[in-house]
């Protein structure tokens, strides 16, 4: 007898470790199989277009400087976005918290003259930190009195952000000897970030992010504010039988994710930029989400899945300018990483079973 062939999935009883924490190197694998099909398809050498995104980034000591250079935002932001992530609040608005940010310390850096000392990039570190928790905190007091949707909420607050920018630096800010383009004047160089290196742009913000990693693994794995967090993102009715208060949940995930997004913006603006312009958004706060999923939401995860968006971003520059390839290329190869990652997870949480429907 025939009858309609249906596809289910049923889900495992307990997944193999194994392949949960090798889904995201089966994502890369795929992502780069996919890729090299879309260089054959453009009609340029794959293995040249691999070379863009995989081994110029890392052939030199500059090149690693550089790869650092992109990396550090990413870490920043993506290791705030994983405590909102393990606490259940979807914070899909970092990038504009990054925007906020660097504006609030470019307020700061703008008030330099060269005069001023190096002590002044503490307010400016600070001053960012500030703007992105502020930010967050809209996003935070809209769901805690509204209960509003904190997704559509943190991202619609993006576009404000982006308008700010927009206005502030094609007016009150705009420099009167910038021949008319939307940015600030150069900061002084009191105001700069550090560099790590000499010739290189690398700046102490690399350390910064590394020290944030050790600090997010101590805070999650061995606090008992760290613990309510993701107690709270997991069973929520057993974290509030436990007298852990979600809505301070709330506000503390977003808090830490907005300042860290905020920290990056003004790392961005006062180290490697050195000015506050139009051209800032980079899309940082995005990307950030794909890094903390195939990081799977562990800070050590998320140091290597920094350093391979970075490689995108990169060999995206790379294809244009070598290849005579799109820029959008890096976010082509960022969504199949992340749409590979989000298939190879269903496959190992879900077994396919096909059954005849009579």
């Amino acid at each position: 007898m025939g009858g309609i062939i249906m596809l289910k999935l049923e889900a495992r009883q307990q997944p193999s470790r194994i392949w949960v924490y090798g889904s995201p190197l089966l994502a890369l694998l795929i992502t780069v199989l996919v890729g090299v099909l879309l260089f054959v398809a453009l009609g340029k050498d794959p293995l040249r277009g691999l070379e863009m995104f995989f081994w110029q980034p890392i052939r030199s000591s500059y090149a690693l400087g550089e790869l650092m250079v992109k990396a550090t935002p990413l870490l920043i932001i993506a290791l705030g976005l994983s405590v909102c992530f393990r606490s259940n609040v979807m914070n899909i608005g970092a990038e504009g918290q990054y925007v906020i940010g660097a504006i609030f310390a470019s307020g700061v850096a703008l008030l330099a003259d060269k005069s001023t000392g190096g002590w002044i990039v503490v307010p400016i570190l600070l001053a960012g930190i500030a703007g992105g928790m502020a930010w967050a905190a809209l996003t935070a007091l809209l769901r805690d009195l509204f209960n509003a949707n904190e997704i559509l909420v943190s991202l619609m607050l993006v576009y404000v952000a982006l308008q700010v920018l927009s206005y502030l630096v094609g007016g009150p800010w705009m420099d009167p000897q910038g021949f008319n383009f939307p940015q600030t004047k150069l900061f002084e160089a009191a105001t700069h970030i550090p560099r790590l290196l000499q010739g290189s742009r690398m700046t102490i913000g690399v350390l910064i992010a590394a020290l944030g990693s050790a600090a997010l693994w101590v805070f999650l794995f061995r606090t008992r504010a760290g613990f309510a967090l993701q107690v709270g993102g997991i069973a929520p009715a057993a974290a509030r039988y436990a007298g852990f208060s979600s809505r301070r949940a709330l506000w503390t995930a977003l808090m830490i994710s907005g300042g860290a997004a905020g920290l990056a913006g003004a790392l961005e603006v006062a180290g490697p930029i050195g000015q506050l312009s139009s051209f800032l958004p980079a899309g940082y706060g995005f990307a950030a989400i794909i890094v903390v999923y195939v990081g799977r939401l562990h800070p050590i995860g998320m140091v290597f899945s920094a350093i391979l968006m970075s490689m995108f971003y990169i060999g995206g520059e790379m294809a244009q300018s070598r290849l005579g390839l799109t820029k959008s290329l890096t976010g082509v190869f960022q969504g199949l990483l992340l749409f590979s990652l989000l298939a190879c997870d269903t496959l190992v949480n879900y077994s396919v079973k096909f059954r005849r429907n009579t």
